[in-house]
């Protein structure tokens, strides 16, 4: 059984030291899904919707960072056991991007996968989402992230019927508080872009145009 976060602000603190079952070592998933909102009679009328998956981290060293699509698009990612703009699994930032949905039709969505054993290297993150092309329609969504860690239950953060014309979404909040435990936060905030989301987070990177073509 899942545990809802609810409201903006509501928290669930997950202890990894708590864990039980077979696979205690898994990889801990966050997933964003989605209504691709090309199905059914009417859905033959109206275009994909296409989000993209992303996050802003930083680790206890102070060093931060940001993954997403557009970012490690043009051969710029690699694979789980290369540091590169797609993150890393087995060394630092232990934060890995499985890849980019690009068409909307993977029946999952999109993933970041987060290395137990990195758990306590990590500092926090931000999980966002933005819609890359196209008008915000996130009421057509059902967009939700699950965080998952084996051996306990599954966290999920819904968008609801949002009707925001800002098409970047901050959804959830992790901080990593150093004893082996994580502390999930509901955001659900809108921001014009992913500089405007640094802002209201205080991450202070800098940006320029970047495109997946």
């Amino acid at each position: 059984m899942a545990i809802e976060l609810k409201k903006g602000g509501d928290t669930h603190r997950i202890d990894l030291t708590k864990r039980t079952g077979s696979n205690l070592n898994g990889e801990i998933v966050i997933n964003l899904d989605w209504s691709k909102g090309n199905g059914g009679f009417f859905g033959m009328f109206k275009s994909a919707i296409d989000l993209d998956l992303g996050c802003f981290y930083e680790m206890r060293d102070g060093s931060k960072m940001l993954i997403d699509g557009v970012q490690f698009s043009h051969g710029r990612g690699g694979n789980r056991d290369q540091q590169t703009r797609q993150g890393c699994y087995t060394k630092s930032p232990y934060i890995w991007h499985n890849g980019d949905d690009r068409g909307g039709n993977a029946q999952s969505g999109e993933n970041i996968s987060v290395n137990p054993a990195g758990v306590n290297d990590i500092k926090r993150m931000i999980i966002y989402t933005f819609i890359y092309e196209g008008a915000a329609r996130w009421a057509e969504t059902d967009a939700v992230v699950k965080v998952a860690v084996p051996g306990t239950e599954t966290v999920e953060v819904k968008m609801g019927q949002q009707t925001s014309d800002k098409k970047f979404c901050a959804i959830a909040e992790l901080n990593f508080n150093g004893d082996n435990s994580i502390t999930v936060k509901k955001l659900v905030t809108f921001h014009n872009g992913h500089a405007d989301c640094d802002r209201a987070y205080g991450w202070g990177f800098n940006y320029t145009a970047g495109s997946k073509d």
